[in-house]
């Protein structure tokens, strides 16, 4: 019967479908965003170019640097063979703008940011609302055709372009919420920018080792401790030892290492003074 041998393969058609589409969720994809930083307000034309990832599966994603991998790579196995004796000027030209984590929760939208501050660990969730508003402009980003969309967050208006050809409704940092993957987001002011550049399948997301005690806060009592770190990193560190929290090198430091590295601390964040966060 020529109706049934036709419905029989439309069911096969449709259960072949539904596999092909759950063994392509059911892996994970790696997105590489080229990051663009002036994170010195004083000199605009410096700008910090680093690499990052965004790996998606159908749980959660994680937005990390590309550096932090390579610097954990070295201290893993300097940790398992028990010698430190690595290249110091290779770990600071590894040295990260984006020394942080951001994992969104597919299920429960939660957006948890880890972070470091001195020798810490620091975790929040994110609890402010990312409100887009879609423009009608449209535009071609490499092989992908996209449309604007625009929101204010964090003290900076941001311009995104997603696509509906990618169907993850996420993106670099803490950027999702649209109907397509961000391919590119810049804020107005050019400062910030996250621009696409590859992507692939990977076997799954990428993990991190947590080192340390992790300090889990309210992000406006994160916030409140970065702010303090930031006006007088020093003295931050010098209170975090001896409430025992800190494991860093300022602990068995000879005085004229200690004296480079307060210098190097507070040259740091005089020159950090335009963070991608405003408010």
């Amino acid at each position: 019967n020529q109706y049934l041998k036709s419905t029989f393969m439309k069911k096969i058609s449709i259960l072949l479908l539904g596999l092909v589409s759950q063994l392509f969720f059911a892996q994970a994809t790696r997105f590489l965003y080229q990051v663009s930083m002036k994170i010195d307000s004083t000199n605009r034309n410096d700008v910090k170019t680093e690499n990052a990832y965004l790996d998606i599966n159908p749980e959660k994603s994680i937005f990390y640097g590309e550096n932090r991998v390579k610097r954990d790579s070295i201290l893993g196995r300097a940790r398992q063979t028990g010698s430190f004796n690595f290249d110091r000027t290779q770990m600071q030209n590894l040295r990260s703008n984006i020394d942080f984590t951001i994992e969104k929760n597919s299920k429960t939208g939660v957006k948890t940011v880890q972070t470091r501050i001195a020798r810490d660990q620091y975790s929040y969730d994110e609890d402010r609302p990312m409100d887009w508003k879609i423009l009608p402009e449209t535009a071609k980003i490499g092989e992908y055709k996209t449309q604007k969309a625009e929101t204010n967050f964090a003290g900076r208006t941001w311009y995104a372009w997603f696509t509906t050809e990618i169907p993850f409704q996420d993106g670099p940092y803490k950027f999702s919420g649209l109907p397509g993957l961000i391919i590119k987001v810049e804020d107005s002011k050019g400062d910030y920018s996250f621009d696409l550049k590859e992507t692939k399948k990977i076997a799954e997301v990428q993990t991190f080792n947590l080192t340390g005690n992790l300090i889990k806060l309210k992000r406006k009592d994160f916030e409140k401790q970065n702010a303090l770190f930031k006006k007088d990193p020093v003295s931050f560190m010098q209170a975090s030892m001896s409430s025992g929290r800190g494991n860093g090198p300022m602990r068995n430091t000879d005085p004229n290492q200690r004296k480079q590295m307060e210098e190097r601390l507070k040259d740091e964040a005089k020159k950090n003074n335009n963070p991608i966060e405003l408010q």
